[in-house]
Formats: structure tokens, sequence, C-alpha cells
């Protein structure tokens, strides 16, 4: 629903980056504290390499993914409306019905320019 609902503040705003902002400290405190714990295991030599600070990270970051993209950019769903108040269409079900039913089961389509004159 959220990719064909058009943002009702499009763009970056404020609030957007505030997110953003915050998920990403979010993040970097936890791989800052994970690395310093990891620090005092017999793991330090391997860590203070840029292979294994980058190993550090991508090991952290497959299951943050999924915090890192929670519909930070989608707009809130709005509430579900009950059928009848969707929009008023013209004519009955029946006439509805009998329309959509017209070329049921037929492989070419219905008449381009009008149809029944």
């Amino acid at each position: 629903m959220w990719l064909t609902t058009a943002d009702p503040a499009p763009g970056f705003t404020t609030n957007k980056l505030l997110k953003l902002a915050v998920r990403v400290l979010l993040f970097a405190i936890v791989a800052t504290l994970v690395s310093g714990v990891l620090g005092l295991t017999p793991l330090r030599p391997y860590l203070n390499t840029w292979w294994g600070s980058m190993l550090l990270v991508f090991v952290l970051y497959i299951p943050f993914a999924r915090f890192m993209t929670i519909d930070t950019f989608a707009p809130r769903r709005e509430p579900l409306r009950p059928a009848g108040a969707a929009g008023s269409r013209s004519g009955s079900s029946a006439q509805r019905r009998k329309e959509r039913n017209r070329y049921a089961g037929v492989r070419k389509s219905g008449p381009k320019y009008g149809g029944r004159r």
C-alpha cells in the first residue's frame, strides 16, 4: 500500500533526516561497544586490521539491516475505510456485473471505440 501512496511530505524533511541520523548513531554506538568488548578477547590483533574492522561492521550490519530500513521514508498508512465509503459509482451493482461479465470467457477484447450504439 505504501508503495502506491503518494508521500505527503516529499523530499528529505527534517523529521526523516532526524530518524535516519538516530538509526545511524545507534548502529555506530553498538558497533563501538561490540568492538570494545571483542578487543578484550584474543581477537584484538585481527580487529586492528582493516579487514577485521570491515568484517565486524558487516557481521553487525546484517542483523541491523532490517532496523535500518524500516519504513523511514514511507508515509504513515491510513486506516481502512468501509467499503461503501470508497466512492460512489454510477449504476446499480447488477448493471456493473452485467458490463463486467459481458466479455467474460471471450479471447478478444471488447470494442475499441464505443461498443453498442
